[in-house]
């Protein structure tokens, strides 16, 4: 099931959340993590900054700002996905991690398979929403700064420990390892 969500706005923020296939912990598996600093610094050559984000092991949650007028913000997504998904098969296969490579290969369904997939990644889906209060920021900030500590998750003691987030910029002002745009840039 894809995104049928059409949002074509300037001056917006908005909170992006995507898994990899079946929960599989591919992006700490893999050490997968650079590859998505790799994608924040592209979404800055494309006028789109990053205002939060949490890497998990296996999915990501982020904000992502844009000045730009007609962003389709379903494509961006999309072609990330899709770009990751690329090189995640790429590692798979040098690695010879057949066992992982055939799991998501039978997660592609009959009619992607006619169409040429060939590995399920990500789950099929993702979320967006755009973000239009403070409040809502807030929240989502919150969820993203604590998820590493949250429900199943104990990957650090304390959630400003946690490498892979944008919580030190929030907390202590400090810069990530990717740049984070305030997101009052975007929320007046």
């Amino acid at each position: 099931m894809s995104v049928k969500l059409k949002i074509e706005e300037s001056h917006t923020l908005y909170y992006i959340s995507f898994t990899c296939f079946n929960w599989i912990n591919l992006f700490e598996n893999l050490s997968f993590y650079d590859h998505i600093y790799n994608w924040f610094d592209l979404l800055k050559k494309k006028r789109m900054f990053n205002s939060g984000y949490v890497i998990m092991p296996n999915h990501l949650h982020m904000l992502i700002g844009t000045h730009e007028e007609n962003i389709k913000i379903e494509k961006v997504i999309g072609n990330a996905k899709r770009f990751m998904a690329y090189d995640i098969v790429k590692i798979l296969k040098n690695r010879k991690m057949n066992d992982l490579l055939y799991v998501l290969e039978n997660g592609v369904t009959k009619s992607e398979r006619k169409n040429g997939k060939i590995h399920q990644v990500f789950q099929p889906s993702f979320d967006v929403k755009p973000c239009f209060t403070e409040k809502f920021v807030l929240q989502k900030l919150d969820y993203i700064h604590h998820n590493p500590v949250s429900g199943k998750w104990n990957l650090v003691e304390d959630y400003l420990d946690y490498e892979h987030s944008s919580t030190k910029f929030y907390e202590l002002g400090i810069q990530s390892k990717t740049e984070i745009i305030h997101f009052n840039e975007f929320i007046g």
